[in-house]
């Protein structure tokens, strides 16, 4: 019961957010008077409002102050040692305590820290700072929120020495949480975990860079500023400053805040005053990746024991369990993952291990602080075998192409990414067993008193009639269910105009239903997540794109939206409706069976040369068409194996072409302009040039190669016997074209290298080769691309690998890779 009843409190609390009308405001200027209650209720609240009606200081079941102008009501603060109040629960402001927090009984919940002196009144002043003030005080505040900050800063708020904010536990749980943001005594910002329930912290993974030397150092940082400008710097003791974040997101314009969440991440969020654009935006963060950052020596990474880390697009965090494990707390995704089955060193796991378990791969997939032994040189068969016979051994790592290592459980710091250049073997039985159920049963398993025999009869004749009721009503509630079902499937048709597809405007619930609630994913991507879904008892392609990278107004997107659907050709993925409610972005397209052309084309056995030859060709089509055959232009962005959809013909259909014109142009995997996926990007992205559809070209000519060799391009080893070096794809290719040794990029595939596929084979590398040069100017139009690989006119191969040296030098400059990582 213990353990129900915050939870239960945070669900009313945000039922209450939800669904309860506006707070009204106990006052319109800012000032209270002592002894003005405010009483939290189910019916109505009220609040303390600032004069500008932007902030809010109340009892939202919670004391916290909040932007009360924002529909969200985002919370920036609330006291670090209270817990959530009841209903019925009163804030008050009184002389000798400021301001205080009773449970309906009358116990204090929460009074003001380092209360000194008798308060008159109080102030919610326009910056969201909560002041109390004396008779005798003048203009200096005798107690304020902004000297005992939660997890968040707001602009003028400034970070003295020693000071530090602390995250919460989740986004629903303000209970304490795991991480500090820190201006240590040195005058260095850092962030660093804590031993809870004690306040020790562990090793920083990230700092400011701004300590001091020695004692009095004029160099050292003195405090963290959040200035009016938006603006966020640490203040040096000679007065010179460190910036941290820069105010480039006017305040006229943009509200902002400061914060460190819950998983660890400070950032500097903005938001648009127009509250018709909802949501916050992150413009500044740290650390980059804190799944890589956050090595704790001894402890919990950001997710925790046996589960794995991965960077969202916003450098957020999210967690997962790997195969064979599940949450332990299935409602919170950043708590521990178990075994669903049983695991043990006793004699007969340990005699027949290998019986027992089977390996399930995850690449780029590591726990680094879990190893127990290190085995080289090793093959990967060796290692497989040597975890396989180790009862002890629940992962096995191979690194490098001849590192085992070994490790067990409990699995700490779990992290997956694109720079581990390592796969994980884990370990599961061949058989999936109930968590409580043991992989052998007792020696006298059998063996059963007639006591045990006696309570399952009388259980199984109770439970007949039980669950003769249960099926009953199941029977029912199903009826319902299917009759609801045929009236929104009968009602979501599409409609056909004019020979293209009529954009069908659909309700959010209306695409809830049609997914039986987005539970069945066809995949993710840095914009959205894919979910199949069923209209009018056809299968369709859902993509719920993340909420804060939209940037259109409600009119702007749907214009956009009828923009991309007038686009039409065979080789796109045509789009059927949208959604566009409240804060939710939804576009439908048509389903495509095949899936990507990454599984075609890195799978076991890959496609035929004519097949790939006309993969390739349907790519280009459907390029050419966005450039320049379609009402407006398209540049795509984000050309790679996994935006190419296959049909049931396994036809190429290029998805995701409209998302250039509804995304944000910041939106990338890094912290600058560029947009696209690491081995796939120009290097005009890196370089603020303007981007033009040559970042498409220069996309499609990474994507030829990999079509041609069946290989990834900077995923995949590639050994040069020579050198005795890996290398990129790109680089490979153009050896072997230069060298004549064609049959190396396709493993001696005797279609393509006979008289007509030998010919097509090398237009197609060269046509590869040449456009991923480095100057925009000298790669060609799709149009010239696909002339070429058609054979309908001729480049002379020495002009091209000519050009395309140059090109391969700035794969390596600005990709950061001159090897596979």
């Amino acid at each position: 019961m213990g353990f129900l009843l915050p939870h239960m409190i945070l669900f009313f609390f945000f039922i209450f957010l939800l669904n309860f009308p506006p707070l009204s405001s106990a006052q319109t200027n800012g000032n209270i008077t002592v002894g003005v209650p405010l009483t939290a209720t189910a019916g109505s609240n009220s609040s303390w409002l600032s004069s500008s009606r932007e902030f809010a200081f109340g009892n939202l079941f919670l004391l916290c102050i909040w932007y009360d102008i924002l529909p969200e009501k985002t919370i920036v603060w609330y006291p670090k040692d209270t817990t959530p109040a009841p209903l019925g629960s009163k804030v008050e402001l009184t002389p000798d305590k400021g301001v205080r927090l009773t449970d309906p009984r009358g116990e204090e919940i929460y009074r003001s820290q380092s209360f000194s002196g008798t308060a008159s009144y109080g102030v919610m002043n326009n910056t969201g700072n909560f002041q109390l003030f004396g008779e005798d005080s003048g203009s200096d505040p005798i107690w304020e929120t902004f000297s005992f900050p939660s997890d968040t800063l707001l602009p003028t708020q400034v970070l003295e020495r020693g000071g530090l904010l602390s995250s919460s536990q989740s986004e629903t749980n303000f209970s304490l949480g795991r991480f500090q943001l820190r201006l240590l005594p040195d005058g260095n910002v850092c962030l660093n975990p804590i031993n809870l329930p004690t306040d020790y912290a562990n090793e920083a993974y990230y700092t400011s860079h701004t300590p001091g030397k020695f004692a009095n150092d004029t160099e050292a940082g003195l405090r963290l500023v959040f200035d009016e400008s938006g603006s966020l710097y640490v203040l040096r003791q000679n007065g010179k400053i460190a910036n941290l974040s820069s105010g480039a997101y006017p305040p006229s314009q943009y509200y902002h805040r400061v914060k460190l969440n819950f998983d660890g991440v400070a950032a500097h969020y903005v938001h648009l005053k127009d509250t018709s654009t909802p949501g916050w935006t992150p413009v500044w963060s740290q650390p980059e990746n804190i799944c890589k950052d956050l090595l704790v020596t001894a402890g919990l990474g950001v997710c925790g024991y046996n589960s794995i880390c991965n960077i969202r697009e916003n450098a957020r965090p999210t967690c997962s369990c790997p195969a064979g494990f599940t949450f332990i707390d299935p409602n919170d995704h950043f708590s521990s993952c178990a075994p669903n089955f049983a695991v043990s060193c006793d004699e007969a796991q340990r005699n027949y291990t290998s019986d027992l378990f089977t390996f399930e791969e995850a690449p780029s997939t590591d726990w680094p602080t879990s190893d127990y032994a290190l085995l080289t040189p090793f093959t990967e068969q060796q290692c497989r075998n040597s975890c396989l016979n180790d009862c002890f051994c629940a992962v096995a790592i191979f690194k490098e192409g001849k590192e085992c290592w070994k490790k067990k459980l409990p699995l700490s710091h779990g992290q997956t990414g694109w720079y581990l250049s390592l796969k994980a073997l884990i370990k599961v039985p061949k058989r999936n067993l109930p968590p409580d159920r043991p992989m052998f049963p007792p020696p006298n398993g059998k063996d059963k008193s007639k006591k045990d025999k006696l309570f399952l009869t009388g259980s199984v004749l109770f439970g007949t009639s039980v669950l003769v009721n249960i099926l009953l009503v199941g029977v029912i509630c199903l009826g319902f269910y299917w009759i609801r079902r045929s009236r929104i499937t009968g009602k979501l048709t599409l409609h056909q105009s004019e020979g293209f597809t009529k954009l069908q405007s659909f309700t959010y619930k209306e695409l809830v239903e049609a997914t039986n609630g987005f539970t069945e994913e066809l995949g993710r991507g840095h914009f959205g997540i894919v979910y199949r879904g069923m209209i009018s008892n056809s299968p369709v392609a859902v993509k719920k794109l993340i909420n804060n990278l939209m940037q259109e107004s409600e009119k702007e997107f749907r214009t956009e939206v009828n923009v991309i659907g007038q686009t039409h050709h065979k080789n796109l993925v045509r789009l059927l409706g949208y959604c566009d409610e409240g804060h939710e972005r939804l576009l439908v397209y048509e389903f495509l069976s095949n899936g990507s052309l990454s599984s075609l084309l890195f799978g076991n056995p890959r496609p035929t040369w004519a097949h790939r030859c006309q993969i390739a060709l349907g790519i280009a089509r459907g390029l050419l068409y966005l450039h320049e055959e379609c009402s407006t232009q398209i540049i795509h962005c984000d050309i790679k194996p996994q935006n190419i959809l296959l049909d049931d013909q396994f036809a190429a259909k290029i998805s995701d072409f409209g998302l250039a014109k509804l995304l944000q142009m910041g939106q990338s995997l890094t912290h600058t302009g560029i947009r696209g996926t690491k081995g796939y990007v120009a290097p005009e992205w890196f370089r603020y040039l303007p981007v033009t559809v040559k970042v498409d070209v220069y996309s499609f000519g990474v994507l030829l190669l990999e079509i041609v060799c069946c290989k990834k391009n900077i995923e995949t080893e590639i050994i040069n016997e020579e050198a005795g070096e890996r290398m990129l794809l790109s680089d490979w290719a153009y050896d072997c074209y230069v060298d004549g040794v064609m049959e190396a990029l396709v493993e001696g595939d005797m279609e393509a290298l006979s008289d007509e596929g030998g010919k097509k084979l090398k237009r197609m590398v060269m046509v590869g080769i040449w456009c991923i040069q480095e100057d925009p100017s000298l790669r060609p139009s799709m149009r010239k691309g696909l002339d070429i690989s058609l054979n309908r006119v001729r480049i002379s191969p020495k002009s091209t690998c000519s050009a395309a040296s140059t090109a391969l030098v700035v794969l390596r400059t600005y990709l950061g890779v001159t090897e596979f990582i």
